[in-house]
């Protein structure tokens, strides 16, 4: 699967910044019977429906014509969000000092969930400072880690 997601990065990347923004992720997945192939994108001051389409048109367009994936699958193009997924290293280091949320596959100390100051990034594992306590979390039990936003 990866080597898919790189490839169809490889192809969005000019075309995304040829819009201004910032290729943030790719991923395809199965949900609920269905493939979906999903471009993230990001730009300084927020992302608009234009910035999406901008996007989306030609690189459904390249998508077609190098044909990368067999069967069929639904294409989203859209922004990465105020609550984005932090996956690769750049995303954690730009993102260093920020409130994140840490989801765990299993829980610690009775929870799954934890939020901090994120304060490290190194070979998978994350360090956040919670009330002032380090925790560390290894890459093993991370299933999931985003900016966590307060309501």
């Amino acid at each position: 699967m990866a080597k898919l997601t790189d490839a169809v990065a490889a192809l969005a990347l000019p075309i995304v910044e040829a819009a201004g923004c910032t290729l943030w992720d790719v991923e395809y997945v199965k949900e609920a019977g269905t493939w979906f192939l999903r471009v993230f994108i990001d730009r300084e001051g927020g992302v608009s429906i234009d910035d999406c389409e901008a996007v989306s048109r030609p690189l459904s367009d390249l998508l077609d014509e190098a044909d990368p994936i067999e069967g069929s699958y639904t294409f989203e193009v859209s922004s990465a969000g105020a609550d984005r997924a932090l996956k690769k290293p750049e995303h954690f280091a730009i993102f260093q000092g920020a409130e994140v949320e840490v989801r765990l596959y299993r829980p610690r100390e009775g929870r799954k969930e934890f939020v901090g100051t994120l304060k490290g990034y190194e070979d998978g594992a994350v360090t956040l400072d919670i009330n002032g306590v380090d925790a560390i979390f290894t890459k093993q039990e991370i299933a999931l880690v985003r900016l966590y936003l307060r309501v």
